[in-house]
């Protein structure tokens, strides 16, 4: 037997109302007419009684008779089995699993803090009960495996500016790193009979010793970013501006009175302040 084997128990309510009717009646027997063979029924109304099992909803019961699996029980209710059987109970309901912040390295070396939060439960008893020790500590440590080989996979972000540009990533890419942690814990929880609901990162930062650095690296990469926005916007408004003076002849501008205007517009533009304006009171030549 190398898998699981679902069976039924007897009927648990009519093996109960055996024992009530065995137990008392022997007792009242003894006592009444005082033969000694009410005591046999008495011990064998106790023998029936720790055959009796009580399966709640998305609980299961695995049944072993001296060391042999026997099947496991999965119906809700009363129900009697041999009373030599072990019984094991296994719960099938969800679990969640937070998982401890780990130090770990990203595709680039880079320190990280990583967790993630799991959602298991037991498919298959047998697995669970026999093909590894204790089945709750092994999601635990391979859980924390998963993590740390998915950090090492791919970078925690984006540095374009060094020619580094992955398609994921830890921090922007949510959803294709939490469907490759759930395969790898698919993989990983099989062999135990567990069933992966989901699993999603759960905490994700830089390690303590690089994060202010990784801060003003971003924060600098963020203003590089907005100027360049900047400076593309006002050389677009500039150009605009000396088209629609130049077409409506509103103006005639030499060489540098254009040179002059250019940089004048370009400098209240790209400027972090409101620029001051000065009134001209005579021409642009002068």
């Amino acid at each position: 037997m190398d898998q699981e084997k679902e069976i039924k128990g007897l009927n648990g309510y009519m093996m109960l109302f055996v024992f009530l009717i065995l137990f008392f009646g022997s007792i009242l027997g003894f006592v009444l007419l005082n033969y000694a063979w009410f005591i046999a029924g008495i011990f064998i109304a106790l023998f029936l009684l720790p055959g009796l099992i009580l399966v709640n909803p998305n609980e299961a019961r695995v049944l072993l008779l001296f060391g042999d699996y026997r099947g496991t029980i999965k119906q809700n209710g009363l129900f009697w089995v041999n009373p030599f059987y072990i019984k094991k109970k296994i719960s099938l309901r969800a679990r969640n699993f937070d998982s401890e912040r780990l130090k770990v390295n990203d595709k680039l070396g880079n320190p990280v803090m990583i967790s993630t939060i799991l959602v298991w439960r037991v498919l298959d008893t047998y697995k669970a009960s026999f093909d590894v020790d204790i089945f709750e500590n092994f999601v635990v440590v391979q859980t924390d495996a998963a993590v740390r080989k998915l950090a090492s996979m791919y970078p925690y972000d984006n540095f374009a500016d060094e020619g580094l540009d992955e398609d994921i990533t830890l921090r922007s890419s949510v959803n294709e790193v939490s469907d490759a942690l759930e395969k790898e814990l698919e993989e990983r929880l099989n062999i135990a009979g567990i069933e992966v609901l989901e699993a999603r990162i759960g905490y994700l930062a830089y390690a303590n010793e690089i994060a202010s650095a990784m801060l003003k690296r971003q924060q600098a990469t963020a203003i590089v970013a907005a100027r360049h926005k900047i400076v593309e916007g006002a050389v677009s408004m500039v150009e605009m501006a000396l088209h629609q003076l130049s077409e409506k002849n509103l103006v005639d501008l030499d060489p540098e009175s254009r040179a002059a205007m250019v940089s004048n517009l370009m400098v209240v533009l790209c400027s972090d302040k409101d620029a001051s304006p000065i009134v001209n009171a005579g021409t642009l030549n002068h």
